[in-house]
């Protein structure tokens, strides 16, 4: 049992027996079912009078577009859970900037430069990737990869993984045939607020692990935590395949 905290590298060393114990494993076809059953596992879009306003918008509306691109973070289970995912070991300030800035980086880039480039990539597949991004922090957390030899290059994947996030937006915001009249100011105004609703759920991320990072307990803490965003990018990724095989928000 564990009953003193543990630091960051024994948690990710010491876990995939732990995850056997907890039946991670043993659960995965119940955690896949969930996710091609459950309509509300869905990744979030852009929908209602957002969509409405979206689309009939004429010229640049850099606050309203803020605050679209802040609810939409904010209310983006898959965006947010890679994010936890990512900074849940981080200590230090300029860690936590530099993975953030990482990712932040890359999911601009691939925001703007998809929808000004009329880019068009399957929102199954680009919602399936970032379930699995989910899976993938998780299990790096985890210390699964140990076991193979190698651990990825964090910095790398995460700027990969932000130009995959970056497509998943660019989809949302190119299903809404925006008008192109004062289009780079709302996509800039729109990043800007996805920029914000990151670093608010960031903060009460950082603020909740810090609260039990040197209390005792904190290994099992790690580990149910991990495991719950594991299982969280597995339901994400099987709403994702549902919504390829019977019709989904995109159909």
């Amino acid at each position: 049992m564990w009953t003193s905290a543990l630091t960051s590298n024994e948690c990710r060393t010491a876990v995939p027996c732990r995850i056997a114990h907890l039946g991670i494993l043993g659960s995965l076809e119940l955690c896949i079912a969930v996710g091609l059953l459950s309509p509300a596992a869905y990744a979030h879009v852009i929908a209602g009078k957002d969509a409405a306003f979206v689309a009939s918008t004429k010229g640049v509306e850099f606050i309203p577009f803020v605050y679209l691109g802040a609810k939409h973070m904010v209310t983006g289970v898959d965006h947010l859970a890679y994010l936890a995912g990512v900074v849940f070991f981080l200590q230090r300030a300029r860690e936590v900037l530099l993975y953030v800035s990482l990712f932040a980086i890359g999911h601009s880039t691939t925001l703007i430069f998809g929808v000004l480039n009329g880019i068009n990539v399957s929102p199954w597949f680009v919602d399936a990737i970032i379930g699995l991004s989910v899976c993938y922090k998780a299990l790096e957390n985890l210390g699964a990869f140990t076991h193979f030899g190698f651990q990825p290059d964090m910095r790398v994947a995460v700027l990969l993984f932000g130009l995959v996030h970056g497509f998943g937006l660019a989809t949302r915001v190119q299903a809404l045939e925006p008008n192109p009249d004062g289009l780079v100011g709302n996509l800039i105004a729109f990043n800007v607020g996805v920029e914000m609703g990151q670093l608010l759920g960031l903060a009460l991320v950082l603020f909740a692990v810090g609260l039990w990072r040197h209390r005792t307990g904190f290994g099992r803490f790690s580990v149910i935590i991990n495991a719950a965003l594991f299982v969280t990018g597995v339901v994400l990724t099987g709403s994702q395949i549902a919504a390829a095989l019977y019709g989904g928000p995109y159909a």
